[in-house]
Protein backbone atom coordinates (compact mmCIF):
# COMPACT_ATOMS: atom_id res chain seq x y z
CA UNK A 1 0.00 0.00 0.00
CA UNK A 2 1.42 3.50 -1.09
CA UNK A 3 2.42 5.51 1.94
CA UNK A 4 0.46 8.43 1.01
CA UNK A 5 -2.90 5.97 1.37
CA UNK A 6 -1.53 4.83 4.89
CA UNK A 7 -1.09 8.50 6.02
CA UNK A 8 -4.46 9.11 4.72
CA UNK A 9 -6.23 6.69 6.41
CA UNK A 10 -4.27 7.63 9.72
CA UNK A 11 -5.18 11.06 9.20
CA UNK A 12 -9.01 10.12 8.74
CA UNK A 13 -9.08 8.38 11.95
CA UNK A 14 -7.41 10.87 13.89
CA UNK A 15 -10.49 13.46 12.30
CA UNK A 16 -12.88 10.49 13.22
CA UNK A 17 -11.61 10.25 16.32
CA UNK A 18 -11.30 13.54 17.37
CA UNK A 19 -15.17 14.03 16.10
CA UNK A 20 -16.22 11.11 18.67
CA UNK A 21 -14.36 12.78 21.34
CA UNK A 22 -16.05 15.81 20.65
CA UNK A 23 -19.55 14.51 20.87
CA UNK A 24 -18.67 12.50 24.09
CA UNK A 25 -17.23 15.64 25.55
CA UNK A 26 -20.28 17.48 24.77
CA UNK A 27 -22.66 15.17 25.64
CA UNK A 28 -21.47 14.69 29.07
CA UNK A 29 -20.81 18.63 29.81
CA UNK A 30 -24.68 18.85 29.55
CA UNK A 31 -25.59 15.71 31.32
CA UNK A 32 -22.77 16.76 34.44
CA UNK A 33 -24.24 20.34 34.36
CA UNK A 34 -27.70 19.39 34.90
CA UNK A 35 -27.52 16.56 37.42
CA UNK A 36 -24.89 19.62 39.31
CA UNK A 37 -27.49 21.94 39.17
CA UNK A 38 -29.61 19.47 40.60
CA UNK A 39 -27.76 18.95 44.02
CA UNK A 40 -27.03 23.05 43.71
CA UNK A 41 -31.00 24.33 43.83
CA UNK A 42 -31.94 21.14 46.38
CA UNK A 43 -29.25 21.82 49.15
CA UNK A 44 -31.31 24.92 50.51
CA UNK A 45 -30.67 27.05 53.28
CA UNK A 46 -30.29 28.00 55.64
CA UNK A 47 -28.19 24.71 56.48
CA UNK A 48 -27.23 23.54 52.60
CA UNK A 49 -28.55 19.79 53.38
CA UNK A 50 -29.74 18.25 50.47
CA UNK A 51 -33.30 16.61 50.14
CA UNK A 52 -33.37 12.59 49.38
CA UNK A 53 -35.43 13.14 46.50
CA UNK A 54 -36.42 16.27 44.19
CA UNK A 55 -38.47 17.97 42.24
CA UNK A 56 -41.28 17.58 44.46
CA UNK A 57 -43.50 19.46 47.68
CA UNK A 58 -42.12 18.51 51.70
CA UNK A 59 -40.28 15.16 51.69
CA UNK A 60 -36.82 15.25 54.36
CA UNK A 61 -32.84 15.35 53.46
CA UNK A 62 -30.51 12.59 53.27
CA UNK A 63 -26.92 12.35 54.98
CA UNK A 64 -25.48 10.25 52.30
CA UNK A 65 -26.83 12.77 49.55
CA UNK A 66 -25.18 15.33 51.08
CA UNK A 67 -21.79 13.63 50.74
CA UNK A 68 -22.09 13.41 46.88
CA UNK A 69 -23.77 17.15 47.02
CA UNK A 70 -20.21 18.11 48.91
CA UNK A 71 -18.66 16.70 46.34
CA UNK A 72 -19.71 17.90 43.45
CA UNK A 73 -19.58 21.51 44.69
CA UNK A 74 -15.77 21.57 43.58
CA UNK A 75 -16.80 19.54 40.11
CA UNK A 76 -18.46 22.79 39.83
CA UNK A 77 -16.20 25.15 40.43
CA UNK A 78 -13.48 23.36 37.96
CA UNK A 79 -16.29 23.54 35.56
CA UNK A 80 -16.96 26.79 35.68
CA UNK A 81 -20.46 26.39 36.84
CA UNK A 82 -20.23 28.11 40.01
CA UNK A 83 -17.50 30.29 41.35
CA UNK A 84 -14.66 28.80 43.98
CA UNK A 85 -16.11 31.54 46.38
CA UNK A 86 -19.85 30.09 46.11
CA UNK A 87 -18.56 26.61 46.29
CA UNK A 88 -16.69 27.40 49.86
CA UNK A 89 -19.65 29.46 50.98
CA UNK A 90 -21.47 26.63 50.49
CA UNK A 91 -19.69 23.77 51.88
CA UNK A 92 -18.53 26.29 54.64
CA UNK A 93 -22.22 26.83 55.78
CA UNK A 94 -22.96 22.86 55.75
CA UNK A 95 -19.59 21.88 57.61
CA UNK A 96 -20.48 24.44 60.04
CA UNK A 97 -24.07 22.93 60.67
CA UNK A 98 -22.54 19.63 60.64
CA UNK A 99 -20.24 20.69 63.41
CA UNK A 100 -22.49 22.32 65.40
CA UNK A 101 -26.06 20.46 65.44
CA UNK A 102 -27.48 18.77 68.32
CA UNK A 103 -25.51 15.37 68.92
CA UNK A 104 -26.71 13.09 72.03
CA UNK A 105 -28.42 10.17 72.88
CA UNK A 106 -31.80 11.42 73.10
CA UNK A 107 -34.77 10.67 70.31
CA UNK A 108 -35.68 14.08 69.22
CA UNK A 109 -34.09 17.14 68.83
CA UNK A 110 -30.58 15.62 67.78
CA UNK A 111 -28.70 15.05 64.46
CA UNK A 112 -26.33 12.46 65.76
CA UNK A 113 -24.96 10.67 68.41
CA UNK A 114 -20.96 9.81 68.90
CA UNK A 115 -19.93 11.59 65.76
CA UNK A 116 -22.82 9.78 63.21
CA UNK A 117 -25.87 10.77 61.89
CA UNK A 118 -28.92 10.01 61.09
CA UNK A 119 -29.75 8.44 57.51
CA UNK A 120 -32.49 10.94 57.29
CA UNK A 121 -32.57 14.56 58.61
CA UNK A 122 -35.83 17.16 59.01
CA UNK A 123 -34.85 20.25 56.33
CA UNK A 124 -36.86 23.07 58.61
CA UNK A 125 -35.05 21.58 62.17
CA UNK A 126 -32.06 20.19 60.77
CA UNK A 127 -32.65 17.07 63.31
CA UNK A 128 -33.77 13.75 63.24
CA UNK A 129 -36.34 12.53 60.71
CA UNK A 130 -39.21 10.51 62.40
CA UNK A 131 -37.48 7.23 63.98
CA UNK A 132 -35.10 6.53 61.30
CA UNK A 133 -31.76 5.24 62.14
CA UNK A 134 -28.23 6.46 63.27
CA UNK A 135 -26.71 5.12 60.05
CA UNK A 136 -22.91 3.60 59.57
CA UNK A 137 -23.39 3.40 56.07
CA UNK A 138 -24.82 6.80 55.38
CA UNK A 139 -22.18 8.30 57.82
CA UNK A 140 -19.53 6.91 55.35
CA UNK A 141 -20.71 8.26 52.46
CA UNK A 142 -20.91 11.98 54.32
CA UNK A 143 -17.47 11.33 55.31
CA UNK A 144 -16.03 10.57 52.08
CA UNK A 145 -17.32 14.13 50.60
CA UNK A 146 -16.22 16.23 53.95
CA UNK A 147 -12.42 14.18 53.30
CA UNK A 148 -12.84 15.30 49.76
CA UNK A 149 -13.41 19.46 50.24
CA UNK A 150 -10.43 18.84 53.01
CA UNK A 151 -7.98 17.91 50.15
CA UNK A 152 -9.73 20.30 47.53
CA UNK A 153 -9.43 23.81 49.61
CA UNK A 154 -6.45 23.78 50.28
CA UNK A 155 -5.14 27.23 49.83
CA UNK A 156 -4.29 29.54 52.85
CA UNK A 157 -7.61 31.55 52.53
CA UNK A 158 -9.10 31.62 55.66
CA UNK A 159 -12.35 30.03 54.87
CA UNK A 160 -10.51 27.39 53.22
CA UNK A 161 -8.41 26.66 56.21
CA UNK A 162 -11.62 26.96 58.15
CA UNK A 163 -13.00 24.13 55.88
CA UNK A 164 -9.89 21.43 56.25
CA UNK A 165 -10.69 22.42 60.22
CA UNK A 166 -14.23 21.59 60.44
CA UNK A 167 -13.65 18.49 58.32
CA UNK A 168 -10.87 17.31 60.40
CA UNK A 169 -12.79 17.71 63.58
CA UNK A 170 -16.25 15.91 61.84
CA UNK A 171 -14.00 13.16 60.77
CA UNK A 172 -12.11 12.60 64.06
CA UNK A 173 -15.52 12.82 65.80
CA UNK A 174 -17.03 9.72 64.77
CA UNK A 175 -16.85 6.64 66.89
CA UNK A 176 -16.08 4.04 64.96
CA UNK A 177 -14.97 1.31 66.92
CA UNK A 178 -18.65 1.65 69.06
CA UNK A 179 -20.14 0.29 65.55
CA UNK A 180 -17.65 -2.45 65.68
CA UNK A 181 -19.26 -5.78 66.92
CA UNK A 182 -18.02 -8.27 68.66
CA UNK A 183 -16.99 -10.63 65.64
CA UNK A 184 -15.30 -7.47 64.22
CA UNK A 185 -17.85 -6.48 61.38
CA UNK A 186 -19.81 -2.97 61.52
CA UNK A 187 -23.18 -2.73 62.19
CA UNK A 188 -26.26 -1.11 60.63
CA UNK A 189 -26.89 1.44 63.11
CA UNK A 190 -28.35 2.14 65.85
CA UNK A 191 -32.10 3.80 67.45
CA UNK A 192 -32.44 5.48 70.75
CA UNK A 193 -35.52 3.55 71.22
CA UNK A 194 -33.92 0.08 70.62
CA UNK A 195 -30.34 0.42 71.03
CA UNK A 196 -27.97 -1.80 68.07
CA UNK A 197 -29.05 -2.63 64.79
CA UNK A 198 -28.94 -6.33 64.33
CA UNK A 199 -27.40 -6.68 60.86
CA UNK A 200 -23.81 -6.15 59.99
CA UNK A 201 -22.03 -5.27 56.89
CA UNK A 202 -20.39 -8.48 55.30
CA UNK A 203 -19.54 -9.50 52.31
CA UNK A 204 -18.49 -7.08 49.30
CA UNK A 205 -20.98 -4.38 49.02
CA UNK A 206 -20.86 -0.51 49.00
CA UNK A 207 -19.67 -0.71 52.82
CA UNK A 208 -15.95 -1.08 51.71
CA UNK A 209 -15.76 2.85 51.48
CA UNK A 210 -17.31 2.60 55.82
CA UNK A 211 -14.66 0.07 56.66
CA UNK A 212 -11.47 1.49 54.90
CA UNK A 213 -12.80 5.14 56.91
CA UNK A 214 -13.37 3.34 60.10
CA UNK A 215 -9.79 1.91 59.76
CA UNK A 216 -8.17 5.15 58.37
CA UNK A 217 -9.82 6.93 61.97
CA UNK A 218 -6.82 8.17 64.40
CA UNK A 219 -9.35 8.72 67.03
CA UNK A 220 -11.91 5.89 67.17
CA UNK A 221 -10.47 3.34 64.46
CA UNK A 222 -12.24 -0.50 64.19
CA UNK A 223 -9.75 -3.66 64.78
CA UNK A 224 -8.02 -4.73 62.04
CA UNK A 225 -9.80 -7.48 62.04
CA UNK A 226 -12.80 -5.61 60.75
CA UNK A 227 -11.56 -5.51 57.02
CA UNK A 228 -10.62 -9.47 56.65
CA UNK A 229 -14.58 -10.43 58.39
CA UNK A 230 -16.22 -8.37 55.98
CA UNK A 231 -14.91 -10.04 53.28
CA UNK A 232 -15.05 -13.47 54.38
CA UNK A 233 -18.35 -14.18 52.65
CA UNK A 234 -17.34 -12.48 49.69
CA UNK A 235 -18.36 -14.68 46.60
CA UNK A 236 -16.32 -15.25 43.89
CA UNK A 237 -18.32 -16.66 40.69
CA UNK A 238 -19.29 -16.92 37.19
CA UNK A 239 -22.36 -14.46 36.01
CA UNK A 240 -22.72 -14.24 32.18
CA UNK A 241 -19.44 -15.66 31.38
CA UNK A 242 -17.70 -13.13 33.84
CA UNK A 243 -15.93 -14.31 36.91
CA UNK A 244 -16.16 -11.74 39.97
CA UNK A 245 -16.64 -10.79 43.33
CA UNK A 246 -20.82 -10.73 43.30
CA UNK A 247 -23.17 -7.97 44.40
CA UNK A 248 -27.03 -8.06 42.48
CA UNK A 249 -27.71 -4.12 42.55
CA UNK A 250 -24.77 -1.92 41.09
CA UNK A 251 -24.87 0.22 43.44
CA UNK A 252 -22.17 -2.00 45.52
CA UNK A 253 -19.89 -1.74 42.63
CA UNK A 254 -19.80 2.00 42.17
CA UNK A 255 -20.20 3.91 45.68
CA UNK A 256 -16.49 3.30 47.38
CA UNK A 257 -15.22 3.45 43.80
CA UNK A 258 -16.99 7.12 43.79
CA UNK A 259 -14.00 8.52 46.46
CA UNK A 260 -11.35 5.78 46.04
CA UNK A 261 -9.18 4.67 42.99
CA UNK A 262 -8.77 1.21 43.07
CA UNK A 263 -7.17 0.55 40.22
CA UNK A 264 -3.88 -0.93 40.23
CA UNK A 265 -3.88 -1.71 44.05
CA UNK A 266 -4.97 -4.60 45.47
CA UNK A 267 -5.59 -6.69 48.64
CA UNK A 268 -5.07 -9.90 49.53
CA UNK A 269 -8.62 -11.27 48.34
CA UNK A 270 -7.75 -9.24 44.83
CA UNK A 271 -4.28 -11.16 44.65
CA UNK A 272 -5.49 -14.16 45.14
CA UNK A 273 -7.56 -13.22 41.94
CA UNK A 274 -4.87 -11.41 40.03
CA UNK A 275 -7.13 -8.74 39.39
CA UNK A 276 -7.99 -5.60 41.36
CA UNK A 277 -11.40 -4.10 43.00
CA UNK A 278 -11.84 -1.66 39.55
CA UNK A 279 -11.47 -4.90 37.53
CA UNK A 280 -14.36 -6.26 39.43
CA UNK A 281 -16.73 -3.06 38.73
CA UNK A 282 -15.72 -3.60 34.84
CA UNK A 283 -16.99 -7.06 35.04
CA UNK A 284 -19.99 -6.96 37.20
CA UNK A 285 -21.23 -4.20 35.00
CA UNK A 286 -20.72 -6.06 31.64
CA UNK A 287 -22.24 -8.98 32.94
CA UNK A 288 -25.41 -6.67 33.77
CA UNK A 289 -25.23 -5.59 29.85
CA UNK A 290 -24.95 -9.29 28.99
CA UNK A 291 -28.12 -10.07 31.40
CA UNK A 292 -30.04 -7.48 29.32
CA UNK A 293 -29.34 -9.01 26.08
CA UNK A 294 -30.19 -12.46 27.10
CA UNK A 295 -33.28 -10.96 28.75
CA UNK A 296 -34.24 -13.96 30.39
CA UNK A 297 -37.71 -12.52 31.99
CA UNK A 298 -38.72 -11.03 28.35
CA UNK A 299 -38.99 -7.53 29.23
CA UNK A 300 -39.27 -5.01 26.70
CA UNK A 301 -36.84 -2.44 25.64
CA UNK A 302 -34.05 -4.37 27.06
CA UNK A 303 -30.80 -4.87 24.84
CA UNK A 304 -27.22 -3.99 24.11
CA UNK A 305 -27.67 -0.25 24.72
CA UNK A 306 -31.03 -0.18 27.19
CA UNK A 307 -29.69 -1.67 30.39
CA UNK A 308 -28.92 -1.37 34.01
CA UNK A 309 -30.37 -2.60 37.41
CA UNK A 310 -30.22 -1.20 40.95
CA UNK A 311 -31.92 0.47 43.62
CA UNK A 312 -34.18 2.71 42.53
CA UNK A 313 -37.75 4.03 42.76
CA UNK A 314 -40.21 2.04 40.71
CA UNK A 315 -43.81 2.45 39.86
CA UNK A 316 -46.03 0.54 42.34
CA UNK A 317 -45.82 -2.39 45.20
CA UNK A 318 -47.76 -5.49 43.78
CA UNK A 319 -48.24 -7.97 41.27
CA UNK A 320 -49.93 -6.97 37.58
CA UNK A 321 -50.73 -8.76 34.49
CA UNK A 322 -48.13 -7.57 31.60
CA UNK A 323 -48.95 -8.91 28.15
CA UNK A 324 -50.49 -11.81 29.72
CA UNK A 325 -47.95 -12.50 32.36
CA UNK A 326 -48.57 -12.30 35.71
CA UNK A 327 -45.59 -9.52 37.01
CA UNK A 328 -44.20 -8.82 40.47
CA UNK A 329 -43.23 -5.06 40.29
CA UNK A 330 -41.89 -2.58 43.45
CA UNK A 331 -41.54 0.79 44.11
CA UNK A 332 -38.03 1.26 45.46
CA UNK A 333 -36.11 -1.26 45.68
CA UNK A 334 -32.78 -2.50 45.24
CA UNK A 335 -32.91 -4.67 41.70
CA UNK A 336 -30.04 -6.14 40.18
CA UNK A 337 -28.82 -9.17 38.46
CA UNK A 338 -25.79 -11.77 39.75
CA UNK A 339 -24.99 -15.41 40.60
CA UNK A 340 -26.86 -15.05 44.11
CA UNK A 341 -29.48 -13.44 43.25
CA UNK A 342 -31.74 -11.65 40.72
CA UNK A 343 -34.74 -9.29 41.38
CA UNK A 344 -35.83 -7.64 38.37
CA UNK A 345 -39.10 -6.18 37.28
CA UNK A 346 -38.59 -4.61 34.39
CA UNK A 347 -37.29 -1.37 35.93
CA UNK A 348 -34.15 0.31 34.05
CA UNK A 349 -31.87 3.09 35.94
CA UNK A 350 -29.86 5.37 34.11
CA UNK A 351 -27.67 5.51 37.08
CA UNK A 352 -27.15 1.89 36.97
CA UNK A 353 -25.22 2.59 33.51
CA UNK A 354 -24.02 6.06 34.16
CA UNK A 355 -22.23 5.12 37.98
CA UNK A 356 -20.34 2.91 35.67
CA UNK A 357 -18.75 5.09 33.18
CA UNK A 358 -15.27 4.91 33.97
CA UNK A 359 -15.54 1.16 34.21
CA UNK A 360 -16.86 0.49 30.81
CA UNK A 361 -16.73 3.41 29.01
CA UNK A 362 -17.78 2.33 25.53
CA UNK A 363 -21.10 0.25 26.29
CA UNK A 364 -21.76 3.02 29.12
CA UNK A 365 -22.10 5.82 26.69
CA UNK A 366 -23.41 4.13 24.13
CA UNK A 367 -26.61 3.26 26.46
CA UNK A 368 -26.70 6.94 28.07
CA UNK A 369 -26.86 8.11 24.81
CA UNK A 370 -29.17 5.49 23.35
CA UNK A 371 -31.58 6.14 26.05
CA UNK A 372 -32.15 9.77 25.18
CA UNK A 373 -32.42 8.73 21.86
CA UNK A 374 -35.43 6.58 22.24
CA UNK A 375 -37.28 8.40 25.59
CA UNK A 376 -36.28 11.65 24.92
CA UNK A 377 -37.71 14.75 27.05
CA UNK A 378 -39.30 11.68 29.04
CA UNK A 379 -36.30 10.43 30.43
CA UNK A 380 -33.92 13.80 30.64
CA UNK A 381 -34.85 16.45 32.22
CA UNK A 382 -33.35 20.07 33.10
CA UNK A 383 -31.82 17.81 35.66
CA UNK A 384 -30.23 15.17 34.06
CA UNK A 385 -32.11 11.50 33.88
CA UNK A 386 -34.82 10.70 36.10
CA UNK A 387 -34.54 7.97 38.48
CA UNK A 388 -36.29 5.38 36.67
CA UNK A 389 -38.33 4.05 33.73
CA UNK A 390 -39.89 0.71 32.84
CA UNK A 391 -41.13 0.05 28.92
CA UNK A 392 -42.91 -2.74 29.66
CA UNK A 393 -45.80 -1.13 31.96
CA UNK A 394 -48.02 0.58 29.41
CA UNK A 395 -50.99 0.89 31.57
CA UNK A 396 -51.65 1.07 35.34
CA UNK A 397 -54.88 -1.05 35.77
CA UNK A 398 -54.17 0.30 39.15
CA UNK A 399 -52.92 3.57 40.89
CA UNK A 400 -49.35 4.39 40.53
CA UNK A 401 -47.47 5.17 43.60
CA UNK A 402 -44.48 6.78 41.84
CA UNK A 403 -44.12 8.57 38.33
CA UNK A 404 -46.84 8.61 35.15
CA UNK A 405 -47.36 6.27 32.45
CA UNK A 406 -46.23 7.66 28.55
CA UNK A 407 -48.85 5.82 25.96
CA UNK A 408 -46.77 3.20 23.97
CA UNK A 409 -43.73 3.92 25.66
CA UNK A 410 -43.99 3.12 29.40
CA UNK A 411 -43.83 3.94 32.71
CA UNK A 412 -41.65 7.37 34.03
CA UNK A 413 -40.67 8.17 36.93
CA UNK A 414 -41.01 12.10 38.44
CA UNK A 415 -38.02 11.52 40.55
CA UNK A 416 -34.66 12.37 40.81
CA UNK A 417 -32.89 11.16 43.69
CA UNK A 418 -29.46 12.40 45.17
CA UNK A 419 -27.83 9.14 45.49
CA UNK A 420 -28.59 7.90 41.99
CA UNK A 421 -27.79 11.29 40.62
CA UNK A 422 -24.36 11.72 42.59
CA UNK A 423 -22.53 8.53 40.92
CA UNK A 424 -23.75 9.86 37.07
CA UNK A 425 -21.98 13.17 37.76
CA UNK A 426 -18.70 12.42 39.70
CA UNK A 427 -17.88 9.02 38.10
CA UNK A 428 -18.95 11.20 34.87
CA UNK A 429 -15.89 13.16 36.18
CA UNK A 430 -13.51 10.63 37.13
CA UNK A 431 -13.99 8.92 33.97
CA UNK A 432 -12.90 12.82 32.26
CA UNK A 433 -10.41 14.02 34.49
CA UNK A 434 -9.75 11.56 37.54
CA UNK A 435 -10.49 14.92 39.73
CA UNK A 436 -12.33 12.98 42.87
CA UNK A 437 -9.76 10.30 42.81
CA UNK A 438 -6.69 12.57 42.76
CA UNK A 439 -7.53 14.52 45.76
CA UNK A 440 -8.93 11.53 47.53
CA UNK A 441 -5.27 9.79 47.10
CA UNK A 442 -3.94 12.82 49.06
CA UNK A 443 -6.15 11.71 51.97
CA UNK A 444 -3.74 10.66 54.89
CA UNK A 445 -6.84 9.13 56.23
CA UNK A 446 -8.18 6.82 52.81
CA UNK A 447 -4.37 6.04 52.73
CA UNK A 448 -4.02 4.62 56.28
CA UNK A 449 -7.45 2.99 56.19
CA UNK A 450 -6.39 1.35 52.75
CA UNK A 451 -3.33 -0.35 54.21
CA UNK A 452 -4.21 -1.22 57.28
CA UNK A 453 -6.75 -3.25 55.24
CA UNK A 454 -3.91 -5.00 52.95
CA UNK A 455 -3.95 -2.82 49.87
CA UNK A 456 -0.55 -2.59 48.80
CA UNK A 457 0.78 -1.49 44.97
CA UNK A 458 -0.26 0.85 42.05
CA UNK A 459 -0.58 4.71 43.49
CA UNK A 460 -0.18 3.59 47.41
CA UNK A 461 3.09 2.44 46.22
CA UNK A 462 4.08 6.38 45.71
CA UNK A 463 5.54 8.94 48.14
CA UNK A 464 2.32 10.94 49.47
CA UNK A 465 1.40 13.92 47.86
CA UNK A 466 1.31 16.71 50.47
Amino acid sequence: MPAWVTSLSYLFLLFWAAGVQADEDSFLDDLQERTFDWFWEFSPPPHGLTLDRAPHEGGFCSVAALGFALTAYPVGVERGWVTRDEGIERTLNTLRFLMEAPQHDGANATTGYRGFFYHFIDPDTGWRFRQVELSTIDTALLMAGVLFCREYYQREHPKEVEIRDLADRLYRRVDWAWMQQPDHLIGHGWKPETGSLQHAYKGYNEAMLLYLLALGSPTHPIRQEGWHAFEASCVYDAFESFEFIQFTPLFGHQYSHVWVDFKGIQDVLMQTYAMDWFENSRRATLSQRAYAIRNPMGWEGYGPNIWGLTACDGPVNGEWVIKGNKRRLWTYAARGASSIRTRDDGTIAPTAAGGSLPFAPTEVMAALQAMQDEYGADIYTRYGYIDAFNPSLKEAPKPLQHGHIVPDKGWFDDEHLGIDQGPILLMAENHRTGLIWRFMRRSPYLRRGLERAGFKGGWLSEAQQQ
